[in-house]
C-alpha cells in the first residue's frame, strides 16, 4: 500500500514558463541558428571573424613602422588600428545585419513566442559578440607577439566600448527598421557607411584636425565613444577629444527612435 505520504503523480501538468524564460530561449535559438546560418558552412567559418582584422591590422602596423620617420608619432599604431578597426565592426556591421532581416526569417513570425524584436536583436546579439570576440582574440594576438600595450585603463575601454554597441544597435534598428518600409535604404547604406568610416576616427584623432573642424568633427556619436575607448587605452600619448554626455544623449534618441520603428514593422508584420 503506497504511503500517504507521498504525492500524487501529476499527469497532464503543464509547465509554465515566465516571459523572460521564454524570451530567452528564442533569442539563444535565433542565435544559434544565425550563427550556423551565417558561418557554419562557409570555407574556415567563424575564423573569418579574426583572419580579417588580423590581416588589415598587420597591414597597417607594418606601414607605420616603415614610414615612421615621415610622421614621427608616437601613438602606439597597433593599439590604434585595433581601436579603429575594430570600431568600424561595430557601428558598421550591426545595421549591415539589420537590413531586410524579416524577410529572410519571415515564416519565424509563424511562431507565437517569436517577435520582430527577437529577429532583430539575435543578429545584434551575435553581431555585437563578434566584433567583441575580434578585438579581444586580436589584441590577444598582438599581445602575445610584444606589438601591444595592455590598456591604460581597462574599466574606461570596456565602457567606451559598451557605449559604442549601444549606439550601433539604436542605428541597427532604425536601419532595420526604414529598410523594411523602404528597400532603396537598404542599398544606400552600404555607400553611406563607406564614406563615414573616413571621419568616423578610423584613421586619425581628433587632436591632429584643425580646431575649426574638430567640434564638427565630434558631432558623430561614434567618433566620441571610439576617442573615449582610445584616451582608456593609450590616452597618456596624445590629447583625446570627446562628449561623453552627448553621446549617452545621441544613444537614448537613437535607441527610442530605433524601438519604435521597430514596434512600427511588427504591427505590419500582423503582430498583436
Amino acid at each position: 500500500m503506497p504511503s500517504k505520504d507521498l504525492p500524487a503523480p501529476e499527469v497532464g501538468r503543464i509547465v509554465r514558463q515566465s516571459p523572460w524564460d521564454v524570451n530567452r530561449r528564442v533569442l539563444g535559438a535565433l542565435i544559434i541558428r544565425e550563427l550556423l546560418t551565417r558561418y557554419g558552412r562557409n570555407n574556415i567559418g567563424f575564423l573569418w571573424l579574426f583572419v580579417e582584422p588580423i590581416l588589415i591590422t598587420g597591414v597597417i602596423a607594418f606601414l607605420w613602422h616603415a614610414t615612421r620617420a615621415v610622421h614621427g608619432s608616437d601613438i602606439p599604431i597597433v593599439a590604434f588600428a585595433v581601436t579603429g578597426y575594430s570600431s568600424v565592426l561595430m557601428w558598421r556591421g550591426l545595421p549591415s545585419r539589420c537590413i531586410d532581416a524579416l524577410k529572410s526569417n519571415m515564416p519565424l513570425l509563424f511562431h507565437r513566442p517569436v517577435t520582430v524584436m527577437d529577429i532583430y536583436f539575435a543578429r545584434i546579439s551575435l553581431e555585437a559578440m563578434a566584433a567583441t570576440t575580434s578585438m579581444v582574440v586580436v589584441s590577444m594576438l598582438f599581445y602575445s607577439l610584444g606589438w601591444l600595450e595592455l590598456p591604460e585603463d581597462v574599466l574606461q575601454v570596456l565602457g567606451g566600448w559598451a557605449m559604442l554597441a549601444w549606439f550601433g544597435a539604436g542605428l541597427a534598428l532604425i536601419i532595420g527598421g526604414i529598410s523594411e518600409k523602404a528597400d532603396v535604404v537598404g542599398k544606400l547604406w552600404t555607400p553611406i557607411s563607406f564614406m563615414l568610416m573616413p571621419v568616423s576616427g578610423f584613421a586619425f584623432v581628433v587632436d591632429a584636425l584643425p580646431h575649426g573642424l574638430q567640434r564638427i568633427a565630434l558631432w558623430l556619436p561614434m567618433l566620441n565613444a571610439l576617442e573615449y575607448i582610445r584616451d582608456g587605452w593609450f590616452g597618456s600619448t596624445f590629447h583625446a577629444r570627446y562628449d561623453m554626455q552627448y553621446l549617452l544623449v545621441c544613444n537614448l534618441l537613437t535607441f527610442f527612435v530605433g524601438l519604435s520603428l521597430a514596434r512600427q514593422v511588427g504591427l505590419m508584420a500582423g503582430e498583436e
